[in-house]
C-alpha cells in the first residue's frame, strides 16, 4: 500500500495531526501534501472520515472501549486511532464490514501497530455486530460534548437547550451563500444553484453540490461562501452606503464584501498578510472594493475616526463546531482567559476609531457568554463612552429567537433546526457617545 495515494491512510495522518500534534483541522489539510495527491474523490472521502471520527469522538471511543478486554494504553494511541477510523466507517458511514475491517488492518503496518493486528480485527468485528445497536442507545449529544462546553452551555442556554445545541452539531452541515445585489437576486440565484432561501435571505446550498468554484455564478462573482449567521452582524450597521467603516479582523473577507456591496468606503484590517491576501482575491472576484490593511488591530489606527467600526473578534470558534468539529478537541477553558483580554483590547482600539455619535458591532462566533455578553458587561461597567443600542427583530427578518433579552445578536446552532441549522453567533451594537 501507498500511503500517499491511500485515502485513509491518509485520514490517519490527518486524525494524528488534529488530536496529537494539536494542529486545527484546515491547517493539517493545507499542510499534508499525500492529501493534496489524492483524487477528489478520495480527497473528500479522507475529509469525510476525519470530520466523522471528530463530530462522533465520544461516542467511538464509548465503543471501542466496550469491546476491549481491557483499556489501551496511552502508548497505543495510534492503535485506538485505527480502531476509530474502523468504527466510524462501520457504524456512521455504514461501510460494508469486509471492507472496513480489511481496510483498517492494511494500516497496521508501523511498528507500533503490526503487532496488534489481532486485536484490531476482534475489537471491529465485535463493532461489525453490536455496533449500530449500541449506538443507537447512546446519549449522542452529551457523549460528544466535552464535559468543560456541556457544562458552560447549560448554564447559559438551559438542559432543553444545551442539548439542542450539542444535537446540531452531529450533523454535516450545507454551504450558505451571500448574493451580490439586492434581495431580488437571491430566488434566480436559488433556482440556478438549486438552492433554498433561508428566512434571513442566505441561499443554502443542497447536500452534494460538488466543486463551488465550477458552481454558476462563482466565476462572474455573483456569490460568496458565508454562513448564514456570518450575515447578520453587517445588518447593525443598517445602510451603510457611502459611510466609512472599518472592518477588523477581516479575513476572509465576507463582511467586508457585504459592505462593499452595499455601497461603504471600506478599510478592511487584519495581520495575517497571506489571509488579506485571499480576501483581496475574494474581492477582485466579487469585483468589489475595498482599501486593506495588514496590522495589528490592537495598535493600528486610522488617519481619522470612521462612522462606524465592525469587529469579527478572534475567539473560541464554539459556534461553528458544525464546520469545525476539531475546535471540540483543541479549546478549552483556560484558552478563553487569555481571548478575552485581546477582545478587550480590540474593542478598546475600536473605540478610538469609531467618531462620537458612530456605531461599533462587536461580534464572535463562540457560544462563550465570557467571549459575548461578557465582554460587553465589562466595557459597560468600566465606564466606557458608549450605549447599547439594541438590536430589533424586523432588522433580522422577524426572527426573534435571535434577539436576546439585553437586546444583541444571538444565533445558536439549533436555529432554524428544521432547515439544517445555523452557526452561533454573538454580536452588539454600540453607539458612540
Amino acid at each position: 500500500m501507498t500511503r500517499g495515494n491511500d485515502a485513509r491512510a491518509v485520514a490517519g495522518d490527518l486524525l494524528r495531526s488534529v488530536l496529537r500534534r494539536r494542529q486545527p483541522f484546515d491547517e493539517a489539510l493545507a499542510a499534508n501534501k499525500a492529501f493534496a495527491d489524492l483524487s477528489s474523490r478520495d480527497r473528500a472521502f479522507a475529509r469525510l472520515l476525519v470530520t466523522t471520527v471528530l463530530r462522533r469522538l465520544g461516542q467511538i471511543d464509548a465503543l471501542v472501549d466496550h469491546c476491549l478486554d481491557r483499556p489501551l494504553k496511552a502508548k497505543l494511541a495510534d492503535v485506538r486511532d485505527l480502531l476509530r477510523l474502523g468504527t466510524a466507517q462501520l457504524v456512521v458511514l455504514e461501510t460494508p464490514p469486509h471492507a472496513a475491517v480489511s481496510t483498517t488492518l492494511g494500516l497496521a503496518t508501523a511498528p507500533n501497530t503490526a503487532g496488534y493486528k489481532g486485536l484490531i480485527n476482534a475489537v471491529l468485528r465485535r463493532i461489525a455486530r453490536e455496533g449500530a445497536t449500541r449506538a443507537a442507545a447512546q446519549d449522542a449529544p452529551r457523549l460528544n460534548t466535552p464535559d468543560w462546553l456541556w457544562e458552560s452551555w447549560q448554564a447559559a442556554y438551559g438542559e432543553a437547550r444545551a442539548r439542542a445545541i450539542a444535537e446540531a452539531h452531529l450533523a454535516d452541515p450545507r454551504l450558505d451563500l451571500t448574493v451580490k445585489g439586492t434581495a431580488d437576486s437571491a430566488p434566480t440565484w436559488a433556482e440556478r444553484l438549486g438552492a433554498s432561501i433561508l428566512p434571513t435571505g442566505s441561499l443554502r446550498l443542497p447536500s452534494g453540490a460538488g466543486d463551488v468554484a465550477k458552481l454558476p455564478g462563482y466565476a462572474e462573482g455573483a456569490w460568496w461562501i458565508q454562513d448564514a449567521a456570518a450575515a447578520l452582524p453587517v445588518r447593525l450597521l443598517s445602510d451603510v452606503a457611502g459611510r466609512r467603516v472599518i472592518d477588523l479582523c477581516a479575513a476572509p473577507g465576507g463582511k467586508a464584501a457585504q459592505l462593499a456591496a452595499a455601497g461603504a468606503k471600506v478599510t478592511a484590517v487584519d495581520v495575517s498578510a497571506q489571509r488579506v491576501a485571499r480576501l483581496e482575491a475574494n474581492l477582485v472576484r466579487l469585483g468589489l472594493a475595498a482599501q486593506t490593511v495588514v496590522a495589528d488591530a490592537t495598535s493600528w489606527r486610522p488617519e481619522q475616526p470612521a462612522e462606524a467600526v465592525l469587529i469579527d473578534a478572534p475567539c473560541s470558534g464554539t459556534g461553528t463546531l458544525r464546520r469545525h468539529p476539531d475546535i471540540a478537541h483543541l479549546k478549552g477553558p483556560q484558552d478563553l482567559e487569555s481571548l478575552a483580554k485581546l477582545q478587550d483590547r480590540l474593542i478598546a482600539a475600536a473605540l478610538d476609531m469609531v467618531a462620537p455619535g458612530g456605531l461599533m458591532v462587536y461580534a464572535t462566533c463562540s457560544l462563550q457568554p465570557e467571549e459575548g455578553p461578557g465582554r460587553i458587561a465589562a466595557l459597560l461597567a468600566g465606564g466606557a463612552p458608549v450605549e447599547r443600542d439594541p438590536v430589533t427583530t424586523q432588522e433580522l427578518d422577524g426572527q426573534e429567537d435571535f434577539v436576546s433579552p439585553e437586546g444583541d445578536l444571538r444565533s445558536l446552532p439549533c436555529h432554524f433546526a428544521d432547515l439544517g441549522g445555523i452557526d452561533g453567533f454573538y454580536a452588539c451594537r454600540l453607539r458612540r457617545r
